[in-house]
């Protein structure tokens, strides 16, 4: 039989040997989540046996990590805004810069018991609706996505949290099937350039979908889809914040600005510094 603590370390020695960053962290993520335990689990009880059919597919799971494939994809979960989310391969993994979006619906709408109408184009998995929700729980939401399965898993993320009973996930491209009128929308939209797409990490490039990534041949197509529906879409008051590639605010901003819809300031910096978050001034 082999033990928890013998296992950490082949399972550690593999990912260094693969060129993995952490791989001591690595090794003990993968651990925790394919059996189920705690931090306290590891080291109090490390020296507990592991059942030979669990050992063989933790070592399957460890090769497909240090082959490139996300952590997010082998445990079909990741954490966003301290919310558990489920994934599917239709869906980007939900990644911290993103919450910089949270962060800046926060600061521009600061009542959280205002009853917000929100609109997400391109929802995925449903992370920045829920996130948004759990902090106005007076607010209600769409969800917009053009993949089936990405909708799907949306109204998966939402039911178990409670929020399904004020929200909606539909199958559209960006406005097309929206009518009314939003106090807030937000997007993390498409915005790698085409070309672009062969040179990302392989944990991107490989496991995330195509649809979720690809942004036309300047990385712009879906910011200007979006800079065109917005004066529709955005209530009296409204505001819009939608999340940026390395570089783009610029261009972005120029477009917003074009449609009458010109950014309230430099966009929103995430933990590394990257103007992630941009906000439209108040219609």
């Amino acid at each position: 039989m082999t033990r928890r603590t013998e296992l950490l370390r082949e399972l550690a020695a593999g990912f260094a040997a693969a060129g993995l960053e952490a791989p001591e962290r690595e090794a003990r993520a993968l651990v925790k989540a394919a059996l189920g335990l705690s931090d306290l689990d590891l080291l109090a009880r490390g020296e507990e046996s592991v059942a030979a059919d669990e050992v063989a597919r933790l070592r399957g799971l460890a090769a497909r990590r240090a082959g490139g494939e996300p952590l997010a994809r082998l445990t079909g979960r990741r954490e966003f805004w301290s919310l558990d989310l489920s994934l599917s391969p239709d869906t980007l993994v939900p990644r911290p810069d993103t919450e910089t979006l949270i962060e800046a619906a926060l600061e521009v709408f600061p009542d959280r018991s205002a009853p917000l109408r929100i609109l997400d184009l391109g929802t995925g998995s449903g992370a920045i609706l829920a996130a948004l929700l759990s902090e106005y729980p007076a607010a209600w939401g769409l969800g917009v996505d053009l993949s089936e399965g990405a909708a799907r898993q949306a109204r998966e993320n939402l039911a178990p949290l409670g929020l399904n009973r004020r929200a909606a996930v539909i199958v559209g491209t960006w406005d097309a099937a929206i009518s009314g009128r939003f106090d807030l929308v937000v997007s993390n939209p498409p915005y790698i350039p085409s070309t672009d797409i062969p040179m990302l990490d392989v944990e991107v490039r490989d496991h995330d979908p195509r649809l979720a990534l690809d942004g036309g041949n300047d990385g712009l197509d879906a910011y200007r889809a979006i800079a065109e529906s917005l004066p529709r879409l955005l209530a009296t008051g409204g505001r819009a914040i939608l999340e940026l590639g390395i570089g783009q605010e610029v261009e972005v901003a120029a477009l917003l600005a074009a449609k009458g819809v010109p950014p309230d300031g430099p966009a929103r910096r995430d933990l590394g510094g990257v103007a992630r978050a941009i906000v439209t001034m108040a219609l």
